[in-house]
């Protein structure tokens, strides 16, 4: 088995990991159908006081058959993460930067809604519960359309499909550790963050709870591992391969192939309560997204920050 991925790959995968989508398979990586047929279930169920000024009347279309300006009037609440580089992640000047807050801005922009206040940024667990109640109306972090999620939350048709990767220290992990799968022994310490994709795999394939290091933040899972503390870190595939490539003097490395594809897609989160008091909503967020990509608008994201 191949010991770790090139400097190629590390390079090239952060956006190859985009591919998927401007080849046109934007529901490849989850149901985009699912995820909109599930949040108009659950918006029926809801209450139709959302926390957004629209109302309840269903968004309308341009002349031309487009969305934009469709969300014209509408004030929306808004939480990201602020703790994934390079989609959500603060700036030396305390900035929230990376792919997911421009292209949330190029949402709003498109569409013509307002974000209430500042952009809010919690851990994944909080960001989780407030979609799931209702305090938020979306949210963009590298969210990952789970089927536990999707439970909760409604999910527009995802735009990346980033799969999972194994992290190791490549001075003091032992040498023997080359695949996910040899973590479900319980002999391998593993760090994880709390609440994402990578947390509940580790769960879902029964790796003990004793085997697991549970932090609130990535950036002290990855500390955990460049200090020999843990023997593995599992994450997103794009957010761990841009790590190694940023981070000064690192001793990480990936080992084997991403595993979990299609099943950890990144897709932005309606709140069913947002969905219930904005009939369709999700449905113009797909709109929109499929227009963003055909206007050139999310490839240039995706150079900026993924290339």
């Amino acid at each position: 088995m191949k010991r770790s991925l090139n400097r190629t790959w590390l390079g090239k995968g952060l956006a190859a990991v985009m591919a998927v989508i401007m080849a046109g398979s934007l529901t490849a990586c989850g149901s985009a159908a699912a995820g909109s047929a599930s949040a108009a279930t659950k918006a029926s169920e809801s209450s139709a006081a959302g926390s957004s000024e629209a109302g309840s009347s269903e968004a309308g279309t341009a002349a031309d058959g487009s969305v934009e300006g469709a969300l014209k009037g509408v004030t929306l609440t808004f939480g990201t993460s602020g703790l994934f580089a390079p989609f959500s992640y603060y700036d030396e000047d305390g900035n929230l930067i990376g792919f997911d807050i421009d292209f949330c801005n190029a949402l709003k922009d498109y569409l013509g809604f307002e974000i209430e206040g500042e952009m809010q940024a919690m851990d994944y667990s909080a960001l989780s519960t407030s979609l799931a109640e209702g305090k938020l109306d979306f949210g963009m972090a590298a969210l990952c359309a789970t089927d536990e999620r999707r439970e909760v939350m409604g999910f527009t048709k995802t735009y990346c499909d980033s799969g999972l990767s194994v992290g190791i220290n490549k001075e003091t992990s032992p040498k023997e550790l080359t695949s996910v799968d040899m973590l479900t022994s319980g002999d391998y310490k593993v760090a994880v963050e709390k609440g994402t994709a990578s947390h509940m795999y580790m769960q879902k394939i029964g790796v003990p709870e004793s085997a697991l290091e549970v932090h609130d933040e990535i950036t002290t899972a990855y500390e955990s591992l460049e200090q020999g503390k843990v023997d593995a870190v599992i994450q997103d595939t794009p957010g761990l391969a841009y790590y190694i490539k940023t981070a000064p003097g690192t001793k990480a490395e990936i080992v084997g192939e991403p595993f979990n594809q299609g099943q950890s897609p990144y897709a932005v989160a309606v709140s069913f309560k947002c969905e219930g008091a904005n009939p369709g909503i999700t449905e113009t967020f797909d709109r929109a997204i499929d227009e963003l990509i055909a206007n050139g608008t999310f490839e240039e994201l995706s150079k900026k920050w993924l290339e």
